[in-house]
């Protein structure tokens, strides 16, 4: 029978549960990524764990967000970070070398295998044939200890490209207009298989931009075909020998299926705040511009760069604005500067910023508050840039090109030139002198981890109780982010490692009081109430586990983002969404819940019934499997694996 990739790779990978979707599937995992703001967590899970060497392989550490040392807090984070690499068997990445998604896929990619990483932009190695999938760090913890990752088994929808970008479009104008016809939730519990002829004409970068921000709609992640055009990526960088090609049936067929001709496609652009807030460029020509920020790990190619260059080359930046050049690996830069790019770029008044994520996670390059900056980062949720009262547009490295020379926003197609093409070097080697391979076991064994007073360990989270009565300590409304939860930025990020010392800052953005009213009611608990695709954006577990710390028992929401929502009954929170969504109405900030025999309620089935202080009842559903289930009674992953292992 005729099948798609989506299918077959899942199929090669699944070690329990039927792959209808909806239904709880558990896959084995052969690969592992972790960046450092969350790996400092997923190392000190391993150790709270009694995990001695981890299994996947390989695993990798990346130092790309914690590049500014302002103090002493991110050397020492590196340093921890290395220690707990040699001592489990993990791969360090140090700073300098870039953001992880595009350097993995350059150094450690193969086409066919599964990834799980504790960064929601994991899916980026799905433009290599790979089954790649974002995790909360305590799962991908879980997988490097040798468990499945477990996940609802997605929907496939294939995406069928056809025809040919035109000049001044590329592929962030194709993820842009599916955002524009789909919203950030469009895809949740769902793959993105791209397939059909428009497929030549997209580079492995182009598809890598593709498969980052399909996480923008809320999808499991997304898979591309191993073809000649990633046979000759990988042959450029050495790694020819890892190639594999892989492709969906003839005649197979799709859950939904979606058809984009690429040669009707104009430069399009997301207004601010939220990445599906989509229109032509055109439409908002003509506004002022302070700032255009090209890289992350949505644009990491040589090509995204270089296109800038040869835009602005023998021309000058617009004197009101700063155009800010964010190189995503040390070997993109290397022939940025081997091509005369970089001196292009200088010339012309641009500013260069180290390899790594910096200013799409708020470290460093923040924008005046109120000014418009256009990037071409994956999101732009309200201060995640590092302002608050920030203006952030997404768009393509030609918009913010075009824009950064006419000193206002640009349709790239009004430009008096010929649209540039640059071609990568036909060489792009990935040296290994960059990478600090796992220790041989006996000499690991010996590692002592180089833990500090902001690297303190985990603590315990206690089980589920019986009974709950608490009030709704807080009221969010739809689209609620973790960067609203618990932001990142130069000032907060460096504490994240300090579960005590971050949980300071949880939801500030929201609701300043709420840490305060929170401590005050301590273990009695409380409940927080949210809108539609709660918790949608970053999977940082922090998001889940810090509100937990402050005594959150239950989040209520019409619906939720899926990584948050596996996220919360790891660290021991019951995640429930209204059985009538309209009930949200009536649901107020103060209000006491109650829910009586609740272990017996969750065990009976879905639906769960809770009280309000007048009496009336509030019917919630809830979605967990069995061994969820399991997990949230035993307040968390870290108990029920010591649980589930005996003394």
């Amino acid at each position: 029978m005729a099948d798609n990739l989506s299918r077959k790779l899942i199929a090669s990978h699944l070690v329990e549960g039927k792959p209808t979707a909806g239904s709880e599937i558990a896959l084995n995992i052969d690969q592992a990524l972790l960046q450092d703001i969350l790996g400092t967590l997923v190392m000190l899970e391993l150790d709270a764990m009694g995990i001695e060497r981890v299994k996947t392989s390989p695993s990798v550490q990346y130092i790309d967000h914690t590049l500014i040392q302002q103090d002493n807090l991110t050397a020492d984070a590196h340093l921890f970070l290395k220690s707990a690499c040699e001592r489990l068997g993990v791969w360090y990445s140090g700073p300098g070398n870039g953001i992880s998604h595009p350097v993995h896929m350059e150094r450690f990619g193969v086409p066919g295998q599964s990834l799980v990483g504790c960064d929601s932009h994991t899916p980026a190695a799905g433009a290599l044939g790979m089954l790649a999938i974002g995790a909360g760090g305590i799962e991908v913890a879980m997988a490097m200890a040798g468990e499945p990752l477990y996940l609802p088994m997605p929907e496939i929808i294939g995406i069928h490209l056809s025809g040919e970008l035109p000049d001044w479009v590329s592929a962030k104008d194709i993820i842009l207009e599916l955002l524009r016809r789909h919203g950030v939730a469009g895809a949740k519990n769902s793959i993105l298989e791209y397939h059909g002829p428009g497929l030549a004409g997209l580079s492995a970068m182009d598809r890598h931009v593709l498969a980052n921000m399909g996480t923008e709609m809320g999808a499991t992640t997304s898979v591309f075909p191993s073809d000649e055009v990633i046979h000759d990526f990988m042959r450029s960088r050495g790694r020819e020998a890892d190639w594999r090609p892989l492709a969906a049936d003839p005649g197979c067929s799709y859950d939904r299926e979606e058809h984009i001709d690429l040669s009707r496609l104009e430069p399009l652009i997301a207004l601010p705040s939220s990445p599906d807030n989509v229109v032509p460029v055109s439409e908002v020509a003509g506004e002022p511009l302070f700032q255009a920020y090209i890289g992350s790990s949505a644009n990491p190619g040589y090509r995204d760069i270089a296109v800038v260059a040869e835009i602005v080359k023998g021309r000058s930046i617009a004197g009101n604005v700063s155009l800010d050049i964010n190189p995503a690996t040390r070997r993109g830069l290397a022939a940025l500067i081997d091509e005369g790019h970089l001196g292009a770029l200088i010339a012309a008044g641009a500013r260069l910023h180290q390899p790594g994520c910096n200013g799409c996670i708020g470290m460093g390059q923040a924008p005046a508050a109120g000014r418009n900056s256009l990037r071409t980062v994956p999101r732009n949720f309200p201060g995640r840039s590092g302002t608050r009262e920030d203006s952030i547009f997404l768009c393509s490295p030609e918009t913010a090109a075009a824009s950064a020379l006419q000193g206002v926003i640009t349709d790239p197609r009004t430009l008096d030139m010929p649209y540039p093409r640059p071609r990568e070097p036909e060489e792009m080697r990935v040296s290994d002198s960059w990478f600090i391979p796992p220790l041989p076991l006996e000499r690991a064994r010996r590692v002592t981890l180089l833990a500090t007073d902001n690297t303190p360990p985990l603590p315990l989270i206690e089980p589920l109780p019986e009974r709950i009565e608490a009030p709704i300590l807080l009221k969010c409304g739809d689209n609620i982010s973790t960067d609203d939860i618990i932001p990142a930025g130069a000032r907060v990020l460096p504490l994240w490692s300090n579960v005590h010392a971050s949980a300071d800052y949880t939801f500030e953005a929201i609701d300043p009081g709420y840490v305060e009213r929170a401590r005050r009611r301590g273990e009695a608990g409380h409940i927080i109430l949210g809108g539609n695709n709660y918790g949608q954006g970053s999977s940082r577990e922090n998001a889940a586990l810090l509100p937990r710390l402050l005594g959150l028992q239950v989040v209520i929401a019409r619906s939720f983002a899926r990584i948050h929502w596996q996220n919360l009954p790891c660290f021991g929170v019951l995640p429930l969404t209204l059985e009538t969504p309209a009930d949200y109405d009536r649901l107020e900030e103060g209000q006491q819940l109650r829910i009586d025999d609740l272990r017996d309620q969750l065990a009976a089935g879905r639906r769960i019934e809770a009280r309000l202080e007048d009496g009336e009842p509030l019917g919630l559903i809830h979605e967990l499997s069995p061994r969820q289930l399991d997990i949230l009674s035993a307040g968390g992953v870290i108990n029920w694996l010591k649980q589930k292992d005996g003394p």
